[in-house]
């Protein structure tokens, strides 16, 4: 059985995907043991407690720095034998915890990788609009040492419509790529088809 835990900061809506692969028993072998918060009233916490799934705070105003914080996290994390870390909107730097988990922490990005690999998730919409693209859609990835982009180990494309707004296709490359290839991610891992050879991710049939 895999133990997880999901990092959050904001509103849960990654959390929620994982969440409904839990309730329709899509992830096989997989725990979600804990929800690890940066703040208590953000609604990533209550999406936790309706799925009865136990929530915690680590508040970063309460540390000096951001290392410390992570070291924090990280510790809680150890505490409660994760093995899987699941980025689920979470907004802080990751600092000593890819050191400790390594290969162990999934999360996404809304682009299709190395596309706006260095441009902040928030402005990546607009962006793509900007620039004319016909497509953009979601990265599914092994956070390397620095918490950025690792190994990939899904991606999906996602059309961009004449008529999109930032709005709409930043919520469309959400629901069509990212809550699609974030649970298929966990699934492959818990599998224990996700193989690393070098900086690449390799999926076994």
């Amino acid at each position: 059985m895999v133990r997880a835990a999901a990092l959050v900061s904001g509103d849960g809506a990654r959390l929620q995907a994982i969440l409904d692969s839990m309730y329709f028993k899509e992830i096989p072998n997989f725990e979600l043991v804990a929800v690890i918060s940066t703040a208590k009233d953000v609604y990533a916490m209550k999406r936790a407690l309706n799925a009865h799934v136990p929530a915690y705070v680590v508040d970063p105003e309460l540390f000096p720095n951001t290392t410390s914080h992570s070291m924090a996290v990280a510790n809680k994390l150890r505490d409660m034998d994760i093995e899987l870390v699941i980025l689920a909107g979470y907004d802080m730097p990751l600092g000593v915890i890819p050191y400790q988990f390594k290969n162990r922490i999934i999360g996404t990005f809304p682009a299709l990788c190395p596309a706006f690999e260095d441009a902040d998730p928030a402005d990546i919409p607009r962006a793509a609009l900007e620039r004319g693209l016909k497509i953009t859609g979601a990265t599914a990835y092994f956070a390397d040492g620095d918490g950025r982009v690792g190994g990939i180990i899904l991606q999906r494309a996602v059309e961009i419509k004449p008529e999109d707004t930032p709005e709409t296709l930043e919520r469309r490359v959400l629901e069509e790529g990212e809550w699609r290839i974030l649970s298929r991610a966990v699934i492959l891992y818990c599998s224990g088809k996700l193989k690393i050879r070098g900086s690449k991710v390799l999926i076994e049939k």
